[in-house]
C-alpha cells in the first residue's frame, strides 16, 4: 500500500487529493485507489503550491488521516519541461526537485494537464463515459485523446508490458482543413479578422472557436440573431479586455442551440460539432486508436445532446476509403470532470 498525493493545478482553482493506492497483479492492471481526503482551493490565494499542500495535509490530519504521502504528481494547465513549469496565468514557478525537498515527499512528478487526462481515461468506469461508437476494441492498440475546451488538447497512450506510456502532442495547432464552401469562407474570415497568415484547428474547435463561428455567421447575416443572445453578445463585447467577465459567450451560444432558441446559435454549433468530428477523424487516422478514442474537455460533455445528434460521427467517418477503418474505432465521451485528477494519481502510482 502506498499513500499518494495528486493535484490538478489551474490558474483559477487547484484540486488536491490524498489517495491510498494498492498494486494489483496481472499485465497492465491498474492499482486500486481509494480517496482519503480531497479539497479545492482558489489558486490565486496562495503564493506557491507548497503552502497550499501544507494547509491541505493539515486539514487531512485534523480529519484523522495522519499520514504522509510517499509520492506525488501534479497535472498543470501549462507547459512542463524537465519536470519544471512556469504557469502561464499564475505566478508560480514549480520545480519537482524543490517540491520534493520542501514537501518532504520522496518523488514528485509534474505533468501537463492533458497528459494527466491521458492517464485518467485509463481509470474511468462505464458510468464516466458515453459511448458514441462501440467499434471493435483492441487492448494492445494505441489510445487517442482529444479535448476541446479553452484550447484543443490532443495526446495518445501506448500500452507497454506491465504499464502504459502517455504522450502529449501539439496537434491542436495543426492547420484547420475546411471541407465545405461555408468553412472555406469561415477560414478566410478568421484570417482577415485576426490579421494572421494561417488558422490552426484550435481557432475553430474550442471555446474561442465557437465564438469565432458565431461572429462569422452574425457578421455575414446568414442567420438571424435572437434578441436575448444579441444582448449577451453586446455585454461580451463591452467586457473584452477586462479581467472579470459576467458572461460566457460560448456557453450561452451552446445553451441556446441545445434549447433550440436561436437559429444562429444552432448553425454555429452545427459547424463546430462537424469540425470537431472531422478533426477527431484525422487524429484517428494518424494513430488508429483501436484501444479507444476519448473525447475529453468540458465542451463535449456539456453539449452531449448535440454530440449525440449524428453530425460528429458522420464527420468523423467521412474519410473516403478509410471509412471502414474508422468504424472499428471505439469512441467515448468523457463525462467525469475529474479525469485529470484521476490521471495524476495513476501517474504517481506508476
Amino acid at each position: 500500500m502506498t499513500i499518494l498525493l495528486a493535484g490538478d493545478i489551474g490558474a483559477t482553482k487547484t484540486i488536491l487529493r490524498l489517495v491510498e493506492s494498492q498494486a494489483t497483479s496481472g499485465d497492465r492492471q491498474l492499482p486500486n485507489q481509494t480517496t482519503l481526503h480531497e479539497q479545492t482551493y482558489p489558486s490565486q490565494e496562495f503564493a506557491d503550491l507548497v503552502p497550499m499542500v501544507g494547509k491541505f495535509l493539515g486539514e487531512a490530519q485534523q480529519q484523522g488521516s495522519q499520514i504522509t504521502p510517499e509520492k506525488a504528481c501534479f497535472g498543470i494547465a501549462g507547459p512542463v519541461v524537465n519536470n519544471t513549469s512556469k504557469l502561464t496565468n499564475l505566478n508560480w514557478n514549480l520545480e519537482a526537485s524543490r517540491l520534493e525537498r520542501e514537501l518532504q515527499v520522496a518523488q514528485v512528478a509534474l505533468i501537463n494537464d492533458f497528459v494527466a487526462v491521458g492517464y485518467g481515461v485509463l481509470g474511468l468506469s462505464e458510468e464516466d463515459l458515453h459511448t458514441l461508437q462501440p467499434g471493435t476494441p483492441n487492448t494492445d492498440a494505441p489510445i487517442a485523446v482529444i479535448g476541446a475546451g479553452t484550447g484543443l488538447g490532443q495526446g495518445f497512450v501506448i500500452p507497454q508490458s506491465g504499464s502504459y506510456r502517455v504522450f502529449a502532442t501539439e496537434g491542436g495547432h495543426s492547420s484547420f482543413a475546411p471541407r465545405t464552401q461555408l468553412e472555406f469562407d469561415l477560414l478566410q474570415y478568421i484570417l482577415e479578422k485576426n490579421n494572421i497568415n494561417r488558422v490552426s484547428v484550435e481557432r475553430v474547435v474550442s471555446g474561442i472557436g465557437i465564438v469565432a463561428i458565431y461572429q462569422f455567421l452574425r457578421d455575414r447575416k446568414i442567420y438571424p440573431e435572437s434578441s436575448s443572445l444579441a444582448e449577451v453578445y453586446k455585454t461580451w463585447e463591452r467586457e473584452i479586455g477586462q479581467a472579470e467577465k459576467s458572461v460566457n459567450l460560448a456557453g450561452e451560444i451552446s445553451k441556446a442551440a441545445i434549447n433550440k432558441q436561436d437559429a444562429l446559435a444552432q448553425k454555429t454549433m452545427e459547424i463546430f460539432i462537424e469540425a470537431y468530428g472531422a478533426e477527431a477523424g484525422d487524429v484517428a487516422l494518424k494513430f488508429l486508436p483501436y484501444g479507444g478514442l476519448y473525447i475529453a474537455g468540458g465542451i463535449a460533455a456539456k453539449n452531449l445532446p448535440l454530440m449525440q445528434q449524428g453530425n460528429f460521427l458522420q464527420a468523423f467517418l467521412s474519410k473516403g476509403r478509410m471509412h471502414s477503418l474508422l468504424e472499428q474505432v471505439p469512441i467515448h465521451i468523457v463525462l467525469n470532470p475529474q479525469v485529470g485528477l484521476i490521471g495524476s494519481a495513476l501517474r504517481a502510482a506508476q
